[in-house]
């Protein structure tokens, strides 16, 4: 058994930690110098900057940025001679580190001397070698310097060289990108995904910020068209195409795309489902439905999309027909039977309570067979088990059904359960502004008003800024009379219009125009005969009394209501953008309180064509 020394041991140790400290030590001298080099060179002092950059660089040999830090100096300080001597020694030290002679053109071109330069840049590009990072290398340097073309002929004979003409092609898509060549840099960014598939959404980020105009997206298309010929094996490329033609809003050209790629990657429809929910939420409804059916159709329930599609195509063909108040009763009846069909495959359980809830509202509000509503949502909100805001919604839509019954007790029951079960939430804030409004029809304004004055502070904007119109209604008018009288004949009325029975509401609204002429509640008679006339859908009768409020009664109350509404018809109804245009922009330049202002600014600057 050898012993070793303890002595011996103590003194190894101790130079160990003697090394480690001059090691530290040094470390931190070399940061503090590069600190107080970079802190000349900012300031200006490249003699200072110079002489700590050569220290540095020689202690460092192989850090390329003290080297050309030092030699960047030198040039400033216009000392060509002895930066070139620099250089040229440098070369003859590291032949292989050819972006030196990018170094030393860029020295010649300092001094005017062009033929030089020129002559240095090519002799860089002539002495390059398969040497991946020295292409890399040397094209940095071209680009550092704003010398797009060399830094492309570089990247091209470096392709040569490694005898791989993909290899660097991102890297030319980003030159052209700088040289603005919209369509080299397509064609090399598109070729570079033949290397790099993964790019693809990098490429997505690059072309939304590259891409100027109509005819750069037609480039796009059409290179993809030629590249999905040239490699139909690469999906990257039908999918990039998707990509364009959702961007382009061309959501049928965009299915034709995810159909051939389901077929061809033998998918369950999981790509198509997606582009069905994109076009879905930008409203196009035709799209979105010849997506859902044909996961319905061709896939079949063995997909787990079955399930969703068939709901979603549902709800799709609905809002086609409800959202542009365009249908007809045959329509109607067509809509309820799928609605129907689609029950008896799946059952009535909580599972199908968002379908059912739809139908109710199709039964009540299209096809006024208020019965059957009723019916559907009394057995909806005695399944077990259901989920608790559901069941909620069901209570609410049950309650204003029996409200355009004409049974007050059951709609505020109802009212008040969802409140009491909901109360420092929106879902609550909802039943209690409903049933506030039931009071308000009732002519129990005192109640109601206390209502509406709480839910001012409500956290849903929507219902805040309906809660202060009804509440400074009832205020402006209260006060006018020693009756309530007038005010009765109208919340009776917008009763009246809440259950679809116009007849009798326009009745009321002739009493108050005919008797009281002279009452400050005109305006609101045309509002409220306005609304009738657009879920009447006669779009140009709404738009003439919402015109006749804009016209003769601006400073009212209603005046901006009835402008934002007369906007909404000339651009989803009447088909006039210009004419929607000039409104919004009346409303919020002339009625910048209002609480639609920020919202027709919105609308104003989608109709001139800005990105939202």
């Amino acid at each position: 058994m050898i012993r070793t020394n303890p002595a011996f041991l103590s003194y190894r140790k101790s130079l160990f930690s003697l090394v480690l400290i001059m090691f530290f030590a040094l470390g931190g001298l070399y940061a503090q110098s590069a600190k107080l080099a970079q802190q000349y060179y900012q300031n200006g002092e490249y003699e200072k900057a110079g002489a700590t950059y050569v220290g540095l660089y020689k202690s460092n040999p192989n850090n390329s940025h003290y080297f050309n830090r030092y030699v960047d100096c030198l040039m400033k300080l216009e000392d060509y001679e002895e930066a070139e001597t620099v250089v040229k020694k440098e070369i003859k030290n590291n032949p292989k580190k050819v972006q030196l002679y990018v170094t030393y053109g860029n020295i010649f071109e300092r001094q005017f001397k062009e033929e030089e330069a020129k002559e240095q840049y090519e002799r860089g590009i002539k002495k390059l070698t398969a040497d991946r990072f020295g292409i890399t290398n040397l094209a940095n340097g071209f680009v550092g310097l704003k010398k797009y073309e060399l830094a492309i002929e570089t990247y091209k004979r470096g392709m040569e060289l490694l005898k791989d003409q993909n290899l660097f092609a991102y890297n030319l898509g980003d030159l052209y990108s700088r040289k603005g060549d919209t369509d080299l840099m397509i064609r090399y960014y598109l070729q570079s995904l033949k290397s790099s598939p993964g790019r693809i959404n990098a490429l997505k980020s690059i072309f939304q910020r590259k891409l100027q105009n109509e005819d750069d997206y037609i480039e796009l298309q059409t290179q993809l068209y030629e590249a999905i010929q040239e490699d139909a094996e690469l999906v990257e490329y039908p999918e990039l195409l998707t990509w364009l033609f959702v961007q382009q809003k061309d959501y049928k050209n965009a299915f034709r795309q995810v159909k051939a790629l389901d077929i061809k990657l033998n998918e369950n429809g999981g790509r198509i489902y997606k582009l069905a929910d994109i076009a879905y939420n930008a409203k196009d409804y035709e799209a979105a439905i010849e997506a859902y059916d044909y996961i319905v159709t061709e896939k079949g329930n063995a997909s787990t999309f079955y399930l969703d599609a068939k709901r979603q195509s549902l709800r799709a063909k609905r809002n086609k027909l409800t959202d542009g108040f365009d249908y007809t009763e045959e329509d109607l009846k067509n809509l309820e039977l799928q609605y129907e069909t689609f029950l008896s495959e799946f059952g009535r359980t909580k599972t199908t309570a968002s379908i059912i809830l739809e139908l109710a509202d199709l039964e009540a509000f299209y096809l006024n067979d208020f019965d059957k509503a009723i019916t559907l949502l009394q057995e909806l909100v005695e399944y077990p088990n259901m989920a608790p805001r559901t069941l909620a919604q069901g209570k609410l839509s049950l309650a204003d059904f029996y409200l355009m019954k004409g049974e007050r007790w059951e709609a505020t029951l109802l009212y008040a359960q969802v409140d009491k079960a909901f109360k420092d939430d929106q879902l609550g804030h909802e039943a209690r502004y409903r049933n506030a409004k039931l009071s308000y029809y009732m002519a129990d304004y005192e109640w109601a008003q206390a209502q509406f004055k709480v839910l001012k502070a409500s956290t849903s904007k929507l219902i805040s800024n309906d809660a202060i119109d009804i509440s400074v209604f009832i205020t402006d008018n209260l006060g006018l009379d020693t009756t309530t009288l007038v005010m009765e004949l109208y919340s009776n009325a917008e009763l009246l219009i809440f259950q679809n029975r116009f007849d009798e509401a326009f009745s009321k609204l002739d009493t108050i125009k005919n008797d009281y002429s002279d009452h400050t509640l005109v305006d609101d008679v045309l509002y409220s005969e306005g609304n009738i006339y657009l879920k009447q859908r006669e779009y140009l009768k709404a738009a003439e009394k919402f015109q006749a409020i804009v016209d003769n009664h601006v400073e009212e109350i209603r005046a901006d209501n009835a402008l934002f509404k007369l906007a909404e018809l000339y651009e989803n109804q009447l088909n006039d953008p210009e004419k929607a245009k000039a409104l919004y922009e009346r409303l919020f330049i002339e009625m910048s309180n209002s609480t639609f202002a920020v919202e027709a600014r919105k609308r104003y600057r989608a109709l001139r064509g800005d990105e939202i």
